[in-house]
């Protein structure tokens, strides 16, 4: 790494400017008062609630004066709509094994390096702030150009004193965000971009180890893109501290995410709904969309897919991220089932009609999203029910899964056993183990969408923190 002149040994201090309340507020608001219809604010518009309220007026008769449609339908339905889930996930996995077209090596010549923001939003990380100093002073990149934002909560004393202990690089500012609502990720990092001088941001989780190298990466796949590429997704690997069996069903997820369906999504030009980490932005266009969305519990996902309606495009690069899994079942649960609840405000937004400004996504990219993001959702809500009743079928010989049934049952675990055996990661019997327990790994995702909904319905806005150590 570059050095600043600053002598051995010698700890530059933190910046850290007081609070400011008016940006705060315009952290948690700003989206939804300048694009209500683009926020998870209001979980359903009047819109879509008259639309619901008209469907159960319809469905309620109907239902009781003919029980039987409502299982005649979903039987109907069912199976060319999982089926054609499972043929997407073929077709995106088929597309990221294809050999890529060479774009040319890297300039011999040193490229001009722009001032990059990093932005961390921390709350209740101390244990983790000794590896995040670590991580963030190895990063390959000038300490010059470098623009770390490190942004707390007003009542997490314990952060701020680690931070404040620990060694960063120069030009780093702990920034303090006021008290309010949300209490979220995305309005911390509002809160943070605020404040932004790089020409490009990236997020950064606390508990990640990003490559060295990897915005310079970033910097390169930039230049070499077109002006419509506003971002790009560094692929995240889980790296189980302890290996448990749990954590590894959560490292192949990962593997298989951003190792295969992202990278996939990316060639094709369709829409992603990014990860929570490692995203690397163009500040001005990341701006100009609004930012993150603070009433969100998935922002990342829900900013991925709003970049696709304002018309930009997510790539990828190969430059990783470490991430370590959770690893207790309770933590795996309170993780999902915020993730699941906000793919489902992610989803209401994206069903909503947008105006001219909002823009609105083609055909083929709103099938697209059907078929990730709702797949996600229905996949949730269907794997408990449907494990159920295999395990039914089997313990009682009258009961049947019926040739669809049978055939998209063999399907669906097909497909599944080759994507996560193309996915990359280490070989060897356990990956093949794990490989052969996942359909017992799906049904803990309806768990957790109960939880979502249950959550949703209460607190829709409610952060689940995870706890990292």
């Amino acid at each position: 790494m570059e050095q600043t002149g600053i002598p051995p040994g010698v700890r530059p201090a933190l910046r850290s400017p007081p609070p400011d309340a008016l940006q705060a507020y315009a952290a948690a608001e700003g989206l939804a008062r300048s694009s209500p219809d683009l926020s998870a604010r209001m979980t359903l518009t009047l819109a879509q609630r008259r639309w619901l309220a008209r469907a159960f007026a319809v469905a309620g008769p109907v239902a009781l004066v003919l029980p039987q449609l409502p299982v005649a339908t979903f039987m109907l339905l069912a199976p060319p709509v999982f089926l054609a889930i499972v043929l997407f996930r073929l077709l995106l996995v088929i597309v990221a094994r294809m050999p890529r077209r060479a774009t040319g090596g890297p300039d011999t010549a040193t490229p001009l390096l722009p001032v990059y923001t990093i932005l961390i939003a921390l709350k209740d990380e101390a244990a983790c702030i000794p590896q995040l100093a670590h991580a963030m002073t190895m990063m390959d990149y000038p300490d010059n150009l470098l623009d770390l934002k490190l942004i707390v909560e007003a009542a997490d004393h314990d952060t701020r004193m680690a931070i404040e202990a620990a060694a960063w690089p120069a030009n780093t500012e702990l920034l303090t965000v006021p008290p309010g609502r949300p209490q979220t990720k995305p309005r911390a990092l509002n809160y943070g971009l605020a404040r932004a001088q790089g020409a490009y941001v990236v997020v950064y989780d606390a508990e990640d180890r990003p490559h060295p190298g990897q915005m310079k990466a970033a910097i390169d796949v930039f230049n070499r893109s077109g002006p419509q590429t506003v971002c790009l997704q560094a692929p995240l690997v889980g790296v189980p501290a302890q290996g448990g069996w749990l954590a590894r069903q959560w490292a192949q997820e990962y593997a298989i995410q951003f190792g295969l369906i992202v990278p996939a999504l990316a060639r094709l030009g369709l829409p992603i709904a990014l990860g929570g980490t490692s995203n690397h932005f163009r500040r001005t266009p990341l701006v100009e969309a609004g930012g993150w969305d603070a009433w969100n519990v998935t922002e990342d996902a829900d900013l991925g897919l709003r970049l696709a309606r304002l018309g930009h495009r997510v790539g990828t690069i190969a430059s990783p991220t470490l991430e370590a899994p959770p690893e207790e079942g309770r933590i795996w649960l309170s993780q999902r089932s915020r993730w699941l609840k906000g793919y489902v405000q992610t989803w209401c937004v994206q069903m909503r009609r947008g105006s001219r400004a909002d823009g609105r996504l083609g055909p083929a990219a709103q099938a697209s999203v059907q078929l990730t993001l709702g797949a996600a959702i229905l996949s949730a809500l269907a794997h408990g029910l449907w494990a159920v009743w295999c395990a039914a079928c089997l313990i009682d010989p009258s009961l049947r899964l019926g040739p669809s049934g049978t055939v998209l049952l063999a399907l669906s675990l097909g497909v599944a056993i080759f994507t996560a055996a193309l996915a990359p990661g280490p070989s060897g019997w356990r990956r093949l183990a794990d490989i052969a327990t996942m359909p017992l790994y799906w049904p803990l995702q309806s768990l957790a969408m109960v939880r979502a909904l249950w959550s949703l319905a209460r607190t829709p806005h409610y952060w689940a923190k995870t706890p990292h150590v």
